[in-house]
C-alpha cells in the first residue's frame, strides 16, 4: 500500500459488472480532476487468444479439464503483483492492451495488432495520481504471488451466481458471436479456478457490491433478458468500518427505499446502484488523494 501512489482495484468474475463499477470511477475522476492510469486485467493473461486455444487443448489432453482464464497457469500474477509494487513505490510501471476485437484493433492500429493479440508492453503516463485496476484478479493471493496487499482500495464486484451467469450468456452470445453450447461449456471448465481464484479475493475487498435480482433467475440458460437494474437490489458490505468513514444514515435518507440489513450492509435499490457509488466513493477518493498531498509535500 503506498499513500504517495495509490493503487485502486475493481475485481471481479467475467461478465460481473466490473465495466460499469469502471465508469462510475471515469465519472468521479474526470469531475475530481483525478489523472489515474489504467491497468487492465486482460492485459495480464498469459497467453493470445490463438496461444490460449493451444494451451487449452495441450491441458485437456494432459487431463487438466479445469484450464481457465480464471487460474494462475493462464495469467502473470507475480507480474501483475510486480506492477502494483513498483507502482506503489515509484508511480511509474509498464502495461499493456489486449484487443478484443476488430474496432478495438483500430485504435492501436500504430501497433499493427489484431483482435486476440496484446499491444506491445509500454510506460505508464507520467505524472498519474493513482492507478485504477479493473479486471479478473486485482485482490487474487497465491503463495508465488500475494496482489491484494499492494492496493489501497479494493472494490468487489459480485452478482449472484445465476445473475452472472445470465450476464456472460447474453454478452458472449449477443457481443461476441458465441454459441450457448460453448458459452457454458467455458463456464464449467471455469468452476474450479472460480472457486479457488475469483470467489477467495472477495475476504479481502473493502466494499462489496452484490446486484441481487427480484425475478426469476433460477434456469440461467433460458433467460431471455438480463434483470434490469429496477430489477434488482444491491447489498453493499463495508469490511472494515473502521477503515473509511460512512455516513449510513445520510445515505438512507438520500438513497429512497434502501435499509440497513446488517450494522456493515445496505442494502439500495438497483436503480440508485451509481448514486450509491457517488455517495460512498467520492468522499474516499478525496481522502486517498488528501493524504496523497500530504505525503508528498
Amino acid at each position: 500500500m503506498s499513500r504517495k501512489y495509490p493503487i485502486i482495484a475493481v475485481t471481479g468474475s467475467s461478465g460481473a459488472g466490473t465495466s460499469t463499477v469502471k465508469e462510475a470511477f471515469e465519472h468521479m475522476f474526470r469531475r475530481e480532476g483525478i489523472t489515474p492510469g489504467i491497468i487492465e486485467g486482460d492485459s495480464f493473461h498469459r497467453f493470445n487468444r490463438v496461444d490460449m486455444k493451444a494451451a487449452m487443448a495441450e491441458a485437456e489432453k494432459a487431463g487438466n479439464h479445469h484450464f481457465s482464464h480464471f487460474g494462475p497457469e493462464a495469467n502473470l500474477f507475480a507480474e501483475l503483483a510486480d506492477t502494483f509494487a513498483h507502482y506503489g513505490e515509484t508511480g511509474t510501471c509498464k502495461r499493456r492492451f489486449y484487443i478484443h476485437n476488430d474496432e478495438e484493433a483500430q485504435r492501436f492500429a500504430q501497433h499493427n495488432v489484431k483482435a486476440g493479440e496484446f499491444t506491445p508492453w509500454e510506460d505508464m503516463p507520467a505524472n498519474t495520481d493513482c492507478l485504477f485496476y479493473e479486471g479478473l484478479h486485482g485482490c487474487v493471493k497465491t503463495p508465488e504471488a500475494n496482489v491484494a496487499r499492494h492496493a489501497d482500495l479494493k472494490i468487489g464486484v459480485v452478482p449472484v451466481l445465476n445473475l452472472e451467469w445470465i450476464q456472460k450468456i447474453h454478452r458472449d452470445t449477443k457481443q461476441r458471436g458465441y454459441s450457448e453450447e460453448a458459452v457454458m461449456d467455458t463456464i464449467l471448465r471455469r468452476m474450479h479456478d472460480y472457486v479457488h481464484y475469483i470467489v477467495p479475493q472477495f475476504k479481502s475487498t473493502d466494499i462489496n457490491f452484490q446486484r441481487v435480482p427480484i425475478v426469476d433467475t433460477s434456469d440461467p440458460i433460458i433467460a431471455r433478458d438480463i434483470p434490469t437494474p429496477d430489477e434488482s437490489l444491491v447489498v453493499i458490505r463495508f469490511r472494515k468500518l473502521e477503515r473509511f468513514t460512512v455516513d449510513f444514515p445520510y445515505m438512507l435518507q438520500m438513497i429512497k427505499d434502501s435499509f440497513m440489513s446488517r450494522r456493515n450492509t445496505i442494502v439500495v435499490p438497483g436503480g440508485k446502484m451509481g448514486l450509491a457509488m457517488e455517495l460512498i466513493l467520492t468522499p474516499i477518493m478525496r481522502q486517498i488523494m488528501n493524504d496523497r498531498k500530504a505525503a508528498m509535500s
